[in-house]
């Protein structure tokens, strides 16, 4: 056996041995959080953040941490943020704790405040106490939960964990059954989510998304230290590619994407006008990998990364079911939709809440050279964009976190 492949096969040999022991760890953690939560007092200046069970320092709770950090009515609080492997080593005005780890039981259990903008397991118990603000994370344009629509003829099951759809929903009914307060964006949302979540009115607070104050008030100074961060050169576009994850496609590790995109092509219609920045849903685990004769034009954006500074960076938008449209329309600039596996999508897997031919506000494309060849020709229909964003994004004025934390803390 070659050196590389012997110290190929020990790599893998260790990752799986590390993965038993946290599993391990995890497995202590949760038994000790059961029987001791209720010994440890709520403190009422304690905020504990977790965005994308741990993935990193993003998305609507990040924006609520930020106001309320800057805000001196909150000076003497204790800002706690919950991430998975230490990647991230430093978050201004906060403590740092492993997602699952001890510390992070104890402060589940020690915090006043939950500000939560995921799904959360079972095991979780939250106080009578304690306020639990569930952010979510976008609008939704893929069904779900409760509205998720079963094929008639056959039994199918949901995520890699092959949940039927009465298990699936329950995790839903679970996590709904903790909240104080959930955020919508728009009255939209609110429709759905009493459908999907099966949640009251009254918990859902109708506010905007405070992730996308940051969209209406950056500074130019903010954008142009952006593009020096990601290395736009001087004169060059921006094209922004975030398509999202899809249900019936991974392994035993996560989720997996088989990218329908030579950027090759793309570099060859599109790349004298633009940079290309390509950005994978959080969920994803098969990288992109390194090509050198890509290297002056496709940047690769880790997949939990906070998309927020593509967004303020981007001229142009290429996703898919994403919800990231919704977000970038605040933004009213050009958005295409590259539905290669529209078909399959819409009928196999999720379906849709809205007739996406006639809301979207944007081309759907199926085809890969159509794509860039709208995008080479940059007609865009603006009225569309126009109409979408006063039925979605009419609360997004910058003031979203302020209305929330209102409601929530005062």
């Amino acid at each position: 056996m070659s050196l590389k492949k012997f110290k190929k096969k020990t790599r893998k040999r260790l990752r799986k041995v590390m993965r038993f022991v946290r599993r391990i760890i995890t497995r202590i953690s949760k038994v000790v959080y059961r029987n001791m939560y209720q010994k440890i007092k709520v403190d009422d200046k304690t905020v504990i953040f977790i965005s994308f069970h741990g993935r990193g320092y993003s998305d609507n709770p990040k924006a609520i941490h930020q106001y309320l950090m800057n805000h001196p009515k909150y000076k003497n609080y204790t800002f706690v943020w919950a991430v998975k492997k230490f990647k991230i080593t430093k978050i201004p005005n906060a403590k740092i704790v492993r997602y699952n780890g001890l510390k992070y039981f104890y402060y589940m259990s020690k915090a006043k405040y939950w500000i939560i903008n995921c799904k959360m397991p079972k095991h979780i118990i939250k106080k009578d106490n304690q306020i639990y603000l569930q952010t979510w994370h976008g609008t939704p344009l893929k069904r779900l939960a409760h509205d998720i629509v079963r094929p008639k003829d056959k039994e199918i099951t949901y995520y890699r964990s092959g949940m039927n759809f009465d298990q699936m929903a329950s995790t839903y009914d679970n996590d709904v059954s903790k909240y104080n307060y959930m955020i919508s964006p728009n009255a939209f949302s609110t429709k759905v989510f009493q459908s999907a979540f099966r949640i009251n009115r009254e918990r859902l607070i109708e506010t905007g998304y405070p992730r996308n104050d940051y969209l209406t008030n950056v500074s130019e100074e903010e954008v142009q230290a952006l593009k020096e961060k990601y290395n736009i050169p001087e004169g060059k576009k921006v094209l922004l590619y975030a398509p999202t994850w899809r249900d019936n496609s991974y392994t035993e590790r996560g989720y997996t994407f088989e990218l329908q995109a030579d950027f090759h092509k793309w570099k060859e219609v599109l790349g004298e006008e633009y940079v290309l920045l390509y950005k994978p849903h959080y969920l994803i685990i098969n990288k992109y990998k390194k090509d050198e004769e890509l290297r002056e034009f496709l940047r690769n954006v880790r997949a939990g990364r906070d998309i927020n500074e593509l967004y303020v960076i981007a001229d142009v938008l290429v996703t898919d079911y994403s919800s990231v449209f919704f977000d970038y329309a605040n933004l009213k600039r050009p958005m295409y939709f590259y539905m290669f596996d529209l078909q399959e999508y819409a009928e196999e897997l999720r379906g849709f809440y809205f007739d996406i031919h006639k809301t979207l506000p944007g081309d759907i494309i199926q085809d890969e050279d159509e794509l860039l060849a709208k995008i080479k020709a940059g007609n865009y229909d603006y009225s569309r964009l126009e109409s979408f964003n006063k039925e979605f994004n009419n609360l997004q004025d910058g003031h979203a976190s302020d209305r929330v934390v209102d409601i929530v803390f005062e």
